[in-house]
């Protein structure tokens, strides 16, 4: 069913007039405000009700919620609220602490904060109008002081973000400097509890089941809180966790992108960008409607949350976004037509894989037509799957494939320095250097050696970082063929043997409808459709 607008239009239902109810409960039990008059000069922020059905990875229907707004939009700054920055945890973090659960065979398991902006308190005076449909009788005309924070409200993220910190310091947890939203706690004896958060959801995992019986009831006795179990759907990535190891996906979210766009019919292909493709402004070309490929390209920006192999093209695509041309929209269309085929794809982490992290950076050779810019990409493992990539258009035009590169190992080595730092804030400490697979011997030697000659005098000098990180031993580049550069997935157009290669190099795998896991292969059956493709591919 569509979901209501209005709240008329809702009270002619009872599971939404049930949902308001709850709602409204769980703002009084939460003293969230206090009914006053309105004060001579002073202005009050409307309220509005917003209705969402929530749907489980199974495409069933798990709740109705109903969710009381203040029309944020209208408050001032410096009279109504201040500073609103309030941090989220990256993916790439959610990625290391799967992983690491993973080696460990750790369970992960999630929690939901009901209301949980409602816990943060606010320092500012701010009145909101009474809720439609709950207006006080007999005082119709008064309004609502907030005392803590309300949706909507331009701090309330904030508000509620150091509400938390608070409860987590106070806890004992020691919050990580280099991630904001993760928190560790380690009583002694080997023992550790993680904890994430992403607003008002979060995972936490670790080796002691009474560390998380301790925290869970601490954590519901502070806030009004849902115990989800074991960690299963978080950020629409859908979590299979099993004894030989986790595999993360978007299956659901890859079919509501192909339901939502009308490509749920269409023809599959075997990669999503042909062989030798080049893409440019296209000025000349018939111009499209950005707002729906505005739409497809943001949707797939966060399927590539499990999807390395969409990175490059995705990447790509989302140059044209100002003004697209219908060459655009085609080829942002065959990577939808890709998806159809692969809505299974994710990462597979396996139990007890690779401790220390290494990774592969490579990069093109002014691959952008338009101003002959370069692009690096780069990806990183741990436990035998991928916890980091990148693929990301230089911000300077080089001179040199030895430049190119030199720049796109700086780019990878700032990520090094930042999954070292996280995963020793963790207690997994990396006690020899980030290995990084590089196939240009003369960047390697650059990083080795101060040589300032005319391939190299001329490099910026914030790129020569990477050279004092392999100096002091946290990171060290090593060559590699060309064939077995796993980040070329990320940088440019391949033909269909090696990008199925490079894919399942990647630690990529599939689920089946049973939730059996098979890690990808290049099997004959693939390279027998390679003519096939590439006849397509042409034509």
């Amino acid at each position: 069913d569509i979901d209501p607008i209005t709240y008329e239009e809702a009270a002619k239902s009872e599971r939404w007039k049930s949902a308001m109810d709850q709602e409204m409960q769980a703002i009084e039990r939460n003293d969230t405000w206090e009914l006053t008059t309105l004060p001579s000069g002073g202005k009050s922020i409307g309220v509005k009700w917003i209705f969402k059905t929530k749907i489980n990875e199974n495409g069933e229907v798990d709740k109705y919620k109903a969710r009381l707004v203040a029309k944020g939009y209208c408050q001032q700054h410096g009279i109504d609220y201040a500073e609103v920055f309030a941090p989220v945890a990256r993916l790439d973090t959610i990625r290391i602490v799967i992983a690491l659960a993973a080696r460990n065979s750790w369970v992960i398991y999630q929690l939901d904060v009901k209301p949980a902006f409602l816990h943060g308190e606010i320092n500012e005076v701010v009145f909101v109008d009474q809720p439609p449909g709950y207006e006080e009788k007999g005082h119709e005309s008064k309004v609502y002081r907030l005392k803590k924070a309300l949706y909507g409200l331009k701090q309330a993220p904030r508000a509620w973000y150091s509400r938390i910190e608070a409860y987590f310091i106070k806890e004992g947890f020691t919050k990580c400097p280099y991630e904001h939203t993760l928190f560790i706690k380690t009583p002694g004896g080997g023992k550790i509890l993680i904890v994430c958060i992403y607003v008002d959801d979060l995972i936490f995992t670790g080796n002691d089941q009474m560390l998380f019986a301790q925290f869970k009831n601490s954590m519901m006795s502070a806030f009004d809180m849902t115990d989800l179990g074991r960690m299963r759907f978080f950020l629409g990535i859908e979590v299979l966790q099993r004894t030989d190891g986790i595999f993360i996906g978007q299956r659901k979210y890859a079919q509501e992108i192909l339901e939502r766009f009308k490509m749920d019919q269409c023809n599959s292909v075997h990669n999503p960008v042909v062989p030798g493709f080049k893409l440019t402004k296209d000025e000349e070309g018939i111009k499209v409607d950005s707002t729906p490929y505005k739409q497809i390209v943001g949707s797939l920006m966060y399927l590539t949350a499990t999807r390395p192999d969409l990175m490059f093209i995705v990447s790509l695509i989302s140059r044209y976004m100002e003004s697209p041309a219908e060459s655009h929209l085609l080829a942002a269309k065959r990577v939808l037509r890709y998806i159809k085929g692969t809505t299974n794809f994710g990462i597979f982490y396996k139990k007890g894989g690779n401790a220390e992290v290494f990774g592969y950076m490579d990069s093109d050779y002014a691959g952008d037509q338009d101003d002959r810019r370069s692009t690096s990409g780069y990806v990183f493992f741990m436990s035998s799957g991928a916890i980091s990539w990148s693929s990301k258009k230089q911000p300077v035009v080089s001179l040199s494939t030895t430049e190119v590169e030199f720049i796109a190992a700086a780019s990878s080595a700032c990520q090094v320095v930042r999954i070292s730092r996280i995963l020793k804030s963790l207690n997994q400490t990396q006690h020899t250097p980030t290995k990084v697979y590089c196939d240009n011997i003369s960047a390697i030697k650059l990083s080795k050696n101060p040589v300032m000659h005319g391939r190299s005098k001329h490099i910026d000098i914030r790129f020569h970082f990477l050279r004092e990180l392999v100096k002091d031993g946290s990171l060290e580049l090593i060559t590699c063929s060309t064939t077995e550069q796993v980040a070329d997935i990320l940088t440019k157009p391949l033909k269909l043997d090696v990008f199925l290669k490079m894919r399942s190099s990647s630690a990529q795998a599939n689920v089946d409808e049973e939730d059996d896991i098979h890690i990808e292969d290049c099997d004959e059956d693939d390279d027998n459709s390679i003519d096939e493709e590439e006849e397509e591919n042409s034509d």
